[in-house]
């Protein structure tokens, strides 16, 4: 068995991740704990929450920290919607969320389970840098980190160089970086060049179920949103591609192996993910990046996600 824990700031991307983990026969998920990003911590944490209810799963849910480490917070609501899942209008969940810190959560639970789990990070960083600067030793607890974020060749989606979950905390990232070497880093780039097309989407709505009607309500607002930016309609789902990579590594067709650090200071690339692809710096490698993936198998994922 895989098992799981995902820091996550739902999202509408996020819930497909979670959807896909969940759908999965060899994972299981350990816990889910939440983080500010694309929507306030109250509402990432009360959608964690509505997801596990429509997927019927009983999974303990911890709330983490509600703004970064440095710097203003930051959101997506205009894209995921003001309630992080596209303005779905499900019902608030009566789950009750642990009493427990999502940052103290991911410390017990790798102390607990040392070397077993799989931490999945498809949010900003924040509640995993903490962690890290309260347990140095936590890099080294986990069988392995595999993140969604950062742009790597300069390609933002939040300004001209920097992706999201980096740039709502940069710090948070950097700490990350330099404390997890081996990370498997899925980029913004790479997500975009797995998008879903008008007709996959169609052909996952063609299923009655209570699945494929929560898919519909989160994800029209959001697949209107990218047909005015790409002229044409398209599902991109960065998160679900992070999942998959933990999910099954074998679907990763292209990885490189270099030195990446997190820009801090500059004016127009505060959180880009510098790539030393030449190794001109003589640091050590420490981010495995994800450069190409399996297509039909991506494809077969999202299905089962949803179906």
């Amino acid at each position: 068995m895989i098992r799981l824990v995902i820091d996550t700031d739902p999202g509408v991307d996020d819930a497909l991740a979670i959807m896909a983990a969940f759908a999965h026969p060899k994972a299981l998920v350990e816990a889910i704990t939440t983080v500010a990003g694309n929507v306030s911590l109250e509402r990432t944490t009360a959608n964690a929450c509505t997801i596990l209810d429509v997927l019927e799963q009983n999974v303990p849910v911890y709330a983490g920290c509600n703004c970064p480490l440095v710097g203003d917070v930051v959101d997506a609501g205009h894209f995921h919607g003001e309630d992080g899942l596209g303005d779905s209008g499900y019902p608030p969940s009566a789950r009750q969320v642990v009493n427990e810190h999502a940052v103290n959560a991911l410390i017990r639970l790798a102390n607990e389970r040392p070397g077993e789990l799989t931490l999945v990070a498809i949010g900003p960083l924040t509640n995993v840098a903490l962690a890290t600067r309260l347990d140095p030793a936590l890099p080294q607890k986990y069988a392995r980190l595999v993140v969604m974020g950062g742009s790597i060749r300069g390609v933002g989606n939040v300004t001209t160089a920097a992706e999201f979950n980096v740039y709502v905390d940069p710090e948070a990232a950097a700490v990350v970086f330099n404390a997890w070497p081996g990370l498997t880093l899925v980029s913004w780039e790479t997500t975009m060049a797995y998008g879903f097309s008008a007709e996959q989407v169609e052909v996952l709505l063609s299923v009655d179920s209570p699945r494929t009607e929560f898919f519909r309500r989160i994800t029209l607002r959001s697949i209107g949103v990218l047909e005015q930016i790409l002229g044409y309609k398209a599902l991109l789902a960065p998160d679900l591609l992070a999942m998959a990579v933990a999910l099954e590594p074998d679907t990763v067709r292209k990885v490189e192996t270099h030195y990446v650090q997190v820009e801090l200071a500059g004016k127009h690339t505060r959180g880009h993910t510098t790539v030393d692809w030449f190794d001109r710096t003589g640091q050590e490698p420490n981010v495995n990046l994800v450069l190409e993936m399996d297509t039909e198998w991506l494809w077969e994922l999202l299905q089962a996600a949803v179906r």
